[in-house]
């Protein structure tokens, strides 16, 4: 069975609902493939942030600076209570695009060691250490901490590749009807938001006992030397 869900590393609930799903298939025994597609909640941010979170979150939403201090807050606490080290109220907020690119360059090695790790080194270089995931240096290093080769890192950013996939990859959520993030497709379910261990568990479970009987219901008709028959 493959998950596929959309996501953007400046999300919180992105990065807390990448931890649930990780902690519900480290407690599943079936092999579960998972694909990241890229979402930018802001294509047309700059390079560099402009303002601090508590009042981009408060003009961004027409709020009291009070008010955002609070729901970071909260925010935060729910990213803490997951296990993860959860600075939100001091991230940078920048362009997301390079870091897309980047992921899209570990996809297509078909690795998923690589892809995991990337988007891990990716989500906590936003939350946890504060960077700007525009700085090309940044996304460098972490494309070879990685396991990525630095030549084709350094390709990959001083170019356009993989533009058009992150480009189709919003095209597809558009389709779908995907306007927040995380958005998760687990088998015929389509799931928004990060919800909780139990939810997705049932979630992923059912959707993987609906494909087993599917597979069940397949039968193949085979002739061979000693005659014809169904399998």
């Amino acid at each position: 069975m493959k998950i596929v869900y959309w996501s953007d590393y400046s999300c919180p609930y992105c990065y807390i609902g990448k931890k649930k799903i990780k902690k519900v298939l480290d407690s599943i025994d079936e092999r579960i493939d998972v694909e990241m597609k890229a979402f930018q909640l802001d294509p047309y941010c700059g390079k560099h942030a402009t303002e601090d979170t508590q009042t981009r979150f408060a003009n961004k939403y027409g709020i009291s600076m009070n008010e955002a201090g609070q729901q970071i807050e909260r925010i935060s606490q729910i990213g803490i209570s997951e296990g993860l080290d959860f600075k939100y109220a001091t991230t940078l907020f920048t362009n997301t695009m390079d870091a897309h690119r980047l992921t899209k360059l570990a996809q297509s090695k078909k690795d998923q060691v690589i892809s995991t790790k990337l988007i891990e080194n990716l989500f906590k270089a936003y939350f946890t250490d504060n960077r700007e995931l525009a700085d090309i240096e940044l996304l460098e290093k972490i494309g070879v901490e990685s396991g990525l080769d630095l030549n084709e890192v350094r390709d990959v950013l001083n170019s356009d590749k993989f533009r058009d996939e992150v480009l189709k990859d919003e095209e597809e959520a558009m389709i779908y009807g995907i306007h927040g993030v995380p958005y998760f497709i687990i088998g015929e379910h389509g799931i928004s938001g990060a919800q909780s261990y139990n939810g997705l568990k049932s979630t992923i479970l059912r959707a993987i006992h609906r494909e087993e009987k599917e597979n069940k219901k397949l039968t193949s008709l085979v002739c061979g030397i000693n005659g014809c028959k169904m399998e």
